[in-house]
């Protein structure tokens, strides 16, 4: 059975006082991770199960996600990784990062500049690398992030209609976007903010060679949110490198394919973390 301690901390940020949400389950060496776009410290809730037994589990909300500090602002990966920094040195960490979609490019990110702190990196489906197809894709769910009635008067008038055409399911997915756009300003100033390619100013496709932690890249091979070839552009980039591709899985990785993640993620873990005990004997 899952044991969940959840717990909400303050941090200093540059001198900005935020709130810091969390949850911990289980014991041993701990690990901390980072959620995907859109989510928070929950979408880890699959895969703790089975590594509770091995590690301290620790899943931050990060900075304008969950039930951490939503500060109205441009949001950009240098403050997601400065949040983190603070969050890391409140509770004296020096343990390995799990990061997630957008989760992963805040932990590359972390890694160069706090590499020293980072043993080992693992990377699920990570964003983070420059690609101008990107620009356009999400423009169809603009009009969700206007602040209006007139948005949410819309979506009731046709949900009639989507159940005679069998799209109810799609016109749900819709409403819970919206509310978890309006809701969390992180995601939504990643998209008002990030318009043209030439926006993408801190993708780390050009830095990631400088990562000495060992690292370990897990991608699903039918991903269509973030293409496979991000994965492996880390995994050609960074040295010391596993890239394990999951078949038949999409980029919902922590949610649905727990199981599949957990042999591959323990025997990492094990390995590198002996291999470092070694080392600082």
């Amino acid at each position: 059975m899952l044991k969940i301690s959840k717990q909400v901390i303050s941090l200093n940020v540059e001198q900005t006082p935020y709130q810091a949400a969390y949850w911990e389950a289980g014991t041993g060496s701990p690990i901390l991770f980072l959620h995907g776009f859109m989510g928070k410290g929950d979408c880890w809730r699959s895969l703790v199960p089975y590594l509770q037994f091995h590690y301290r589990c620790i899943c931050l909300d990060m900075l304008g996600f969950g039930d951490s500090s939503k500060p109205m602002m441009r949001y950009d990966i240098a403050k997601l990784v400065a949040f983190v920094r603070a969050f890391v040195e409140k509770l004296e960490l020096d343990c390995p990062i799990v990061g997630y979609s957008l989760g992963g490019w805040v932990a590359a990110a972390y890694t160069l500049a706090y590499g020293d702190s980072v043993n080992p990196l693992i990377l699920v489906a990570p964003a983070g690398i420059r690609d101008d197809s990107f620009c356009g894709r999400y423009d169809h769910l603009r009009p969700l992030l206007w602040q209006t009635p007139l948005i949410d008067w819309a979506l009731w008038l046709v949900q009639p209609l989507t159940i005679i055409m069998s799209k109810h399911q799609d016109l749900q997915k819709i409403r819970f976007i919206r509310r978890e756009l309006n809701a969390q300003p992180a995601p939504r100033s990643f998209l008002v903010d990030r318009l043209r390619p030439d926006d993408a100013i801190d993708t780390v496709e050009k830095e990631i060679h400088r990562i000495q932690a060992p690292t370990l890249v897990i991608a699903g091979d039918r991903d269509d949110t973030i293409p496979l070839w991000h994965s492996q552009t880390y995994a050609s980039e960074i040295p010391h490198t596993q890239l394990v591709v999951i078949p038949d899985a999409d980029h919902s990785l922590p949610q649905q394919y727990a199981a599949a993640m957990a042999t591959i993620i323990l025997p990492f873990l094990d390995r590198e973390l002996i291999a470092s005990t070694r080392g600082a004997s």
